[in-house]
């Protein structure tokens, strides 16, 4: 059986993660051409210039019959929209390409998909890639951001079984390890994990700059304010996309986290030492095991 070619690879949103995924994929030879799409033309001219894409398509719905997979990489909020159309041109014309894309909230996309579709349509395979950073734009973009980071995908049941193993294989080209979940796992995981951290690091950075101290406090803060506070200077726009889109598990994620900032808070006012280094003995222990699991990710 012959072997199969690589896939013609179109980016909608040529960003640090659409960028990025396209320059992972060009170091592996795991594209046979690189398309890209952006409403900014500075961004598709620099990705042309940088070698990020190897043509510019002048609308996303011109994916449809030049490629085998288009990823959307683009807002959390207009993602929605943009599969919505796509997949409706895709009915009328026939298209076979795949569909995917690097939200990181997925219910509103699924809910979409129910509404229009009924269903997931089966050349759908919903994604998202758990990689970034605070910077932002084609510019920013490395072809090793994925490396030795998990990209989770949220198939349905009715998913095309080849759809799932051609972005897999995407994603491994670029480095990462893909799991599998369901779309409510991955936006309850995600609200705890990334955006409730993203949420606390804004508000901290806001608060302390609103404080009558506030010039003192950032001119004296060290390594660890620096480190807590570093996704603070991620884009906001995108992260109020995120958690409006994740209301519901983000907002679950606030109120559990209140709760226990309440409980130190009681632990601190009575003086309890005891309830203090029991929290953050837990705490640690936790975080060093977390370390040691993406240390060993690192190595596999």
């Amino acid at each position: 059986m012959p072997e199969k070619p690589a896939p013609t690879v179109a980016i909608i949103g040529l960003g640090l993660i659409g960028g990025s995924l396209a320059l992972a994929l060009r170091e592996a030879g795991e594209a046979g051409e690189l398309l890209g799409c952006d409403k900014q033309a500075d961004a598709v001219a620099e990705g042309i210039a940088r070698r990020v894409i190897d043509r510019a398509l002048q609308s996303p719905r011109e994916a449809l019959a030049q490629a085998d997979i288009i990823v959307l990489c683009v807002p959390t909020m207009a993602a929605a929209d943009l599969l919505a159309d796509l997949t409706q041109e895709a009915a009328r014309t026939g298209s076979s390409a795949i569909i995917t894309d690097v939200a990181s909230v997925k219910g509103g996309l699924e809910a979409r998909m129910l509404a229009q579709h009924g269903c997931v349509p089966p050349r759908v395979v919903l994604g998202h890639p758990i990689a970034g950073s605070e910077r932002s734009g084609v510019g920013a973009a490395r072809g090793g951001l994925f490396r030795d980071h998990l990209t989770i995908l949220t198939p349905a049941e009715n998913t095309d079984a080849d759809a799932l193993a051609d972005v897999s294989h995407l994603w491994r080209a670029a480095g990462a390890s893909v799991v599998c979940m369901a779309v409510s796992t991955h936006d309850r995981v995600l609200a705890a994990t990334s955006h409730l951290p993203h949420v606390l690091a804004y508000c901290l950075v806001d608060t302390l700059a609103r404080s009558p101290h506030g010039d003192d406090v950032f001119r004296f803060a060290a390594g660890g304010f620096r480190d807590f506070t570093r996704i603070a200077s991620s884009d906001p726009v995108m992260w109020r996309d995120v958690a409006l889109a994740n209301r519901g598990a983000l907002l679950e994620a606030i109120d559990d986290f209140a709760q226990h900032l309440i409980t130190l808070r009681a632990a601190i006012d009575a003086g309890d030492g005891d309830a203090l280094l029991q929290t953050f003995t837990a705490a640690k222990t936790a975080r060093d095991s977390f370390s040691a699991l993406q240390a060993t990710r690192g190595r596999s």
